[in-house]
């Protein structure tokens, strides 16, 4: 590596650590949202939540934002909310009511492994041998977290996780392949998906649930963090962590909501935890680590789809020749050394 490369590389890993740690803000977010649900929200209602998760917090971003797609991104819009949102909230609470917290918990950490296939067909990035062993190991890890003997399986329950999880997978290997259009921020393009993704759940809530249930002041407290805590900002972060990592450090970070689940769970419900269930966190966070340590950073989108990178990745002096960004696109991955072969997947 040459002396400018390396100077590059290094400047440039402390940003990508702030990266994971902002993105990684999002599944710790989400880890607060069974206790949310469960002590806050009125009982068996997922669509509904799903909704209010959604729509509330994409029209506040449109509003912020006043910028609707173009051309093809109204299609392409509409799939990544209808992956990211419209189709993984109904099923991820569905799972949720139908499978004890654990079992559910323990079949949605299946997504990296779903995303590893994914971003191998679409992205071009194969798994290595250490990548699976990673989201293997994490998925373990969160096993030991959660299960509780004597769990029971239910199969529509079991299908309802694992549907989410491959929806969710798909839509950030997707994420990943288009970026966003030029000179449309972050806030926008999370506002697209959530809206659309609201608007595919509107109609199956109303078909399926009803009229909306009478809300009390618990519950509209418990609402109003869900859409713009734990889904509008959090959203916000994953989306552009999506951007800037590669889908297998991404989903990696997942096995932080059932941790923080856990975390919560004890402080805030009484529940246990023993030797089995620390084990397990640590395994889980160990599988978390590693796969931030070995991750390698994935192509651009202008890599995948044959254009310019968007957004806030690469800021250019006004004025400045198009031709002395282009370069940053090319640097040497971080934490990849030029020989080595492509690594591994995203949650």
């Amino acid at each position: 590596m040459s002396h400018k490369a390396h100077a590059t590389h290094t400047a440039r890993a402390p940003h990508r650590a702030a990266f994971v740690a902002l993105t990684a803000l999002a599944p710790i977010s989400w880890g607060s949202t069974y206790y949310v649900t469960t002590e806050f929200l009125p009982s068996d209602r997922p669509l509904f939540t799903g909704l209010i998760r959604a729509l509330p917090a994409g029209l506040l971003l449109l509003a912020l934002t006043r910028k609707l797609p173009t051309g093809a991104w109204w299609g392409k819009a509409a799939v990544l909310g209808t992956l990211n949102i419209g189709a993984f909230f109904p099923l991820l609470f569905l799972a949720a009511y139908r499978l004890p917290g654990g079992i559910a918990a323990v079949v949605g950490s299946v997504g990296p492994l779903f995303v590893v296939g994914l971003a191998a067909l679409l992205l071009g990035d194969r798994p290595t041998v250490r990548t699976l062993l990673t989201a293997v190991a994490a998925a373990f890890g969160v096993s030991l977290v959660v299960l509780r003997a004597g769990a029971a399986l239910d199969l529509v329950g079991v299908a309802a996780g694992l549907l989410s999880a491959l929806s969710m997978a798909a839509g950030v290997v997707l994420t990943k392949r288009w970026g966003r259009p030029e000179g449309v921020g972050a806030l926008a393009a999370t506002g697209w998906q959530l809206t659309a993704g609201g608007l595919v759940i509107l109609p199956v809530a109303l078909l399926v649930e009803g009229a909306p249930p009478a809300l009390t002041g618990t519950n509209l407290a418990g609402y109003a963090y869900l859409a713009f805590g734990n889904t509008a900002i959090s959203y916000v972060l994953w989306f552009r962590g999506i951007e800037r990592l590669s889908a297998s450090s991404v989903t990696l970070l997942g096995p932080l909501s059932p941790v923080t689940a856990a975390i919560i769970g004890w402080a805030a419900l009484g529940q246990a935890l023993g030797p089995v269930q620390l084990l397990g966190m640590a395994i889980a966070l160990g599988a978390t680590a590693a796969g931030q340590l070995n991750s390698r950073t994935p192509k651009a989108p202008a890599d995948v789809e044959g254009r310019a990178p968007t957004g806030e990745e690469a800021p250019v002096e006004k004025g400045a020749p198009v031709e002395k960004a282009a370069p940053i696109a090319k640097e040497t991955p971080i934490g990849k050394e030029p020989s080595k072969a492509p690594d591994r997947l995203r949650p």
